[in-house]
């Protein structure tokens, strides 16, 4: 694989005699939409924490930029970028505060008005985190996953619960930030929402990848195998008619 910027070998997770990730092996190459996928229980967000130096491992390897997770997880720290599923802010502190904040921890020098313009923020910068909609606080917090110019970011998913045009518009950011040069890692249970991102996704079930390809290739794959869709496929869905007339641009309040 060229220019691999992760590589994981063989990793294994247990809890007592319960394995939750069973000798998993993959590249992610530099540059592109990465996708974990799996449902409930797979092992997905257990490898991904194991990535993001927030769990430890059982056995196995994992390189993030060339550093060895096992010497050097503080190194690792300073390339990546991580935004969780729920996150906590201090709630006395407005976006402009919390992003000045999260600099110092960095130790990075920011403008934080830029940064918010990146993600669509810069009109509620004197705002609370909790004065925010559910698609403004996950442009946040993606936003603190910036600060420190990481060469990849975690996404664990991030468009959990949010309306079509949020969703529409987290996708737009997501692909804005890889055109940067930003290698990306996202889990995801919306199947459409892998699909138009990724370049290429692992399914993991019970611990195990069982596939791997870009979603295109595993489609057909799929349809090669004899399968067919009950129903005509279109060439728009009800989201697509809802985002048409209900307008593109993201309305917040």
């Amino acid at each position: 694989m060229q220019n691999p910027i992760i590589v994981v070998d063989n990793l294994v997770k247990k809890y007592g005699n319960f394995e939750a990730v069973k000798g998993i092996s993959f590249s992610v190459r530099e540059g592109e939409i990465f996708g974990l996928l799996g449902p409930n229980g797979a092992g997905k967000s257990t490898t991904l924490e194991i990535m993001e130096t927030l769990r430890i491992k059982t056995s196995g390897k994992v390189f993030i930029d060339g550093l060895d997770l096992d010497q050097s997880p503080n190194e690792i720290k300073q390339v990546i970028g991580v935004q969780l599923q729920t996150s906590g802010y201090y709630p006395g502190l407005n976006l402009t505060e919390l992003l000045y904040l999260f600099a110092a921890l960095y130790n990075e020098k920011i403008n934080a008005l830029e940064l918010l313009d990146s993600v669509n923020l810069r009109d509620k910068a004197k705002n609370k985190f909790k004065e925010l909609s559910g698609g403004q606080k996950q442009r946040f917090s993606i936003a603190t996953t910036l600060i420190n110019q990481p060469k990849i970011i975690f996404l664990d998913e991030p468009t959990t619960g949010l309306d079509p045009q949020a969703r529409r518009n987290l996708w737009d950011l997501i692909l804005e930030i890889r055109k940067r040069g930003t290698t990306v890692i996202i889990t995801t249970h919306y199947m459409d929402e892998a699909e138009i991102l990724c370049d290429r996704v692992a399914i993991i079930d019970s611990g195990k990848i069982i596939a791997l390809d870009s979603p295109d290739q595993l489609i057909d794959q799929l349809v090669n195998k004899g399968f067919e869709k009950k129903r005509e496929v279109k060439k728009a869905n009800l989201e697509d008619v809802f985002i048409d007339l209900t307008g593109h641009v993201l309305r917040e309040v």
